[in-house]
């Protein structure tokens, strides 16, 4: 017999073997393989399902994520608008205290203007006094040399000071 036809004998052990092989595999093997394609098709659909939910969250967690910033921006405005108002106010206030300040400077400014004019009218009175005294005591020297025109003078004043008082209701 040749290499490429097998002999009878040959052909009846191999189909022997095979079908022995393929029992073996049907009963123990077939099992385990199709319990294995199973357990990593029960895997794989979990995995799917877990990845779908993770979407799903993820998608929440976006649109959650959208809603806070939503949030964020609307307080940030309410404070950003709080905030110019109380500066606008401050500024307000300090101006107002300014104006009042400015007041206040200017009418103590006056005042002791006042004060001062006052005191610079009282020193030319004196002054203006004591120049007249001065010149009249010259003036009186000059007339009264003599001791008669002294005591003429002296008599007269004393006739006009109580001529005065009795016109003010007082009595010598």
């Amino acid at each position: 017999m040749g290499l490429l036809q097998p002999e009878p004998g040959l052909l009846i052990w191999m189909t022997v073997a095979f079908a022995i092989v393929l029992v073996l595999l049907v009963r123990y093997g077939f099992p385990v393989i199709l319990k294995a394609m199973e357990e990593r098709k029960q895997y794989v659909d979990t995995s799917l399902e877990r990845a779908a939910e993770a979407v799903r969250r993820v998608e929440g967690l976006k649109d959650e994520m959208d809603r806070v910033k939503s949030d964020a921006e609307k307080e940030k405005a309410v404070i950003l608008k709080s905030a110019s108002d109380a500066r606008e106010k401050i500024i307000a206030e300090a101006r107002q205290r300014a104006q009042e300040e400015g007041e206040r400077i200017v009418a103590a400014a006056r005042a002791e203007a006042g004060i001062e004019r006052e005191a610079i009218l009282r020193d030319a009175r004196h002054q203006v006094a004591m120049l007249s005294v001065a010149i009249s005591e010259k003036l009186l020297r000059t007339r009264l040399a003599d001791t008669e025109s002294q005591v003429s003078l002296a008599e007269r004043l004393l006739d006009e000071i109580g001529g005065d008082k009795v016109k003010n209701g007082a009595e010598v």
